[in-house]
């Protein structure tokens, strides 16, 4: 069983920068594509970036904005977050698939989950 594990959420003032990690238990290399989601109190869980292969997928609210990255050494998913607004307050959660699976994107039908970080942006 995939276990990801995520950390780096905190508060920051907009216009501030975050790094959220994700670790998995064992080899991301064996995992198919991963992403970032997020949901606020009260909103449904929404798709942040998703790294699948080569490439990237970003909500048009982050484009520009927020980064993913995997490190397969390590086990590790990244999202680097920049210029921070309010708006995206939220807890985040790091989402995969396993191998040979169709690549979900943005639908939250991902196989593994992480606990979540809190991430607070204020104004």
């Amino acid at each position: 069983q995939v276990q990801l594990v995520e950390s780096g959420g905190g508060s920051m003032q907009a216009g501030g920068s975050l790094r959220l990690s994700c670790a998995a238990s064992g080899s991301t290399s064996r995992l198919g594509c991963m992403g970032w989601f997020r949901q606020a109190p009260g909103k449904e869980r929404e798709g942040v970036a998703v790294l699948y292969s080569e490439s990237t997928y970003y909500a048009d609210s982050v484009k520009g904005r927020f980064t993913i990255s995997r490190d397969d050494a390590k086990s590790m998913v990244y999202l680097q977050m920049n210029s921070l607004k309010p708006e995206d307050t939220a807890m985040y959660y790091c989402a995969a698939v396993g191998p040979y699976t169709a690549c979900p994107v943005f639908r939250p039908m991902y196989a593994h989950w992480g606990q979540g970080t809190q991430v607070t942006v204020s104004s």
